[in-house]
């Protein structure tokens, strides 16, 4: 779906026309840091009209080094004290301008970040490490298509209120789990029905909401795309849920595991490869795997996303967090198995004819979007070159299965497997893998020297 049919999208000059209607008076320009939080500027829009839509914009590279609570982060190469922390610029991709409906007379972009001085892409910014695998698709001929399953859970609280209770002890929206229930899904249609019309009004088309495996649970689905086009509406998706609960004065959270007595929120990613002109699904084929049939491409691609699961799965489960999903009967995937339409697996095809398609289960809600679709499309590209078959299909209950080999647990063992990958340097870049890694490694050791609730309600008394 070309993006100039959506309801939403802008070109310039409806821009233009929205300014001088006084539809817009602001443009949020933005891309994401590590996270995949969006940082950037709100500019006025009179100003981006005559200066940043064509010349962009700078900001300080410290924002692709900095922790979750913003403090510069020792030890990376790419941005440094000793460097000064300087510029980069911001350049402006317009064919990401749309409204941004849930805000007041405000439109968004999204951009590309630049050397300053070279002009060249930002290698380690997360829009630029996907971009370098969409180009290796489209150089095999290959055009992506991919969707997120993204789910959350709606507190009645405010995030102020959360941060207040110190996030214990929640009031969720909800009572009981409430997977496919209409009743409460009907009384989360005050969050659930603002977005679904936000969305769709700011050229980001919704399919449906439903109700999930846990109280205030939910999960809003939208329409597939092409991969980077994807990437974008899941970064957009994560924030107008978070503004439109602010100013209904809820809370919304992408936490992989915001409560152990609950199934975690997945961020399940779907993928196919079409032809160059997007016309037909090359995983469609006659070649029999189990009651699956497939071509090539298809088993060759399924292959290498498996191959490569556990030395790219940082960037598929990122933060400490991320591991407490990974529980047998949980929903969320232990072992690396695939299996058609089975969802204790976690790579379940589905679909059929031009629908077909390959679901990882592994990714949680809290993935920066574009680091986990450049290492998914990075390593079934790779299985299509190498030629690396898939194992046998599983049938049955994946968790009874012992003899399975199981993905990573936590967040060290992850980073011990990308560490040691050649394959993750060669595809992504040794500069890329090295600013991760140091990521990662913050992240880990920042946990490591916290004292927890857990280990005061534990040992406060009673050690």
């Amino acid at each position: 779906m070309a993006s100039e049919q959506l309801r939403g999208m802008l070109t310039l000059d409806e821009l233009r026309e929205k300014v001088e209607s006084g539809e817009v008076e602001t443009v949020v320009a933005m891309f994401t840091d590590l996270y995949g939080r969006p940082m950037g500027k709100r500019v006025v829009a009179d100003f981006f009209l005559e200066h940043t839509a064509e010349k962009g914009m700078h900001a300080c590279d410290y924002l692709l080094t900095v922790d979750m609570p913003m403090e510069p982060t020792p030890g990376y190469k790419y941005a440094n004290w000793e460097k000064g922390y300087g510029d980069f610029h911001c350049v402006v991709d317009l064919r990401t301008l749309r409204m941004a409906d849930w805000l007041d007379r405000t439109a968004i972009v999204i951009c590309d970040v630049a050397n300053e001085k070279t002009h060249e892409p930002v290698t380690v910014a997360p829009r630029s490490i996907l971009n370098r695998q969409v180009q290796a698709a489209q150089d095999a001929g290959y055009l992506v298509q991919a969707s997120s399953e993204l789910e959350y859970f709606i507190y009645e609280e405010t995030y102020k209120s959360a941060r207040d209770k110190n996030y214990i002890n929640l009031e969720h929206f909800g009572a009981y789990i409430e997977d496919y229930h209409i009743l409460q899904g009907t009384r989360e249609e005050v969050l659930n029905a603002v977005v679904r019309k936000a969305l769709a009004n700011s050229g980001i088309p919704v399919e449906f909401t439903k109700g999930e495996w846990g109280p205030g649970q939910h999960e809003l689905n939208i329409r597939y795309a092409e991969i980077q086009t994807m990437a974008d509406r899941h970064t957009l998706y994560k924030q107008c849920f978070k503004d439109v609960a602010h100013q209904l004065g809820l809370a919304v959270t992408f936490m992989a595991k915001p409560d152990h007595r609950y199934a975690g929120s997945s961020g399940h990613l779907h993928l196919s490869l079409w032809d160059a002109e997007g016309k037909r699904n090359l995983f469609v084929g006659d070649t029999p795997l189990g009651p699956v049939t497939g071509s090539n491409e298809f088993r060759w691609f399924l292959g290498g996303w498996i191959a490569h699961a556990r030395e790219m799965m940082a960037f598929y489960a990122p933060t400490i967090n991320s591991y407490k999903r990974y529980q047998s009967g949980s929903w969320a995937p232990t072992s690396l198995a695939w299996s058609y339409d089975n969802r204790t697996a976690g790579f379940r095809v589905v679909g059929h004819g031009s629908a077909q398609r390959i679901e990882s289960r592994i990714p949680g809600a809290d993935i920066n979007p574009y680091l986990a679709y450049a290492a998914a499309l990075a390593s079934g590209l790779d299985g299509i070159r190498n030629q690396i078959e898939p194992p046998a299909i599983f049938e049955g209950d994946v968790y009874s299965a012992a003899h399975l080999p199981k993905v990573p647990m936590n967040l060290r063992e992850s980073i011990r497997e990308l560490d040691r990958s050649a394959f993750a340097r060669e595809a992504m870049g040794e500069d890329v893998v090295e600013h991760y890694l140091h990521f990662f490694k913050t992240e880990q050791a920042a946990f490591d020297k916290a004292v927890t609730n857990w280990e005061r309600e534990r040992y406060f008394e009673q050690i």
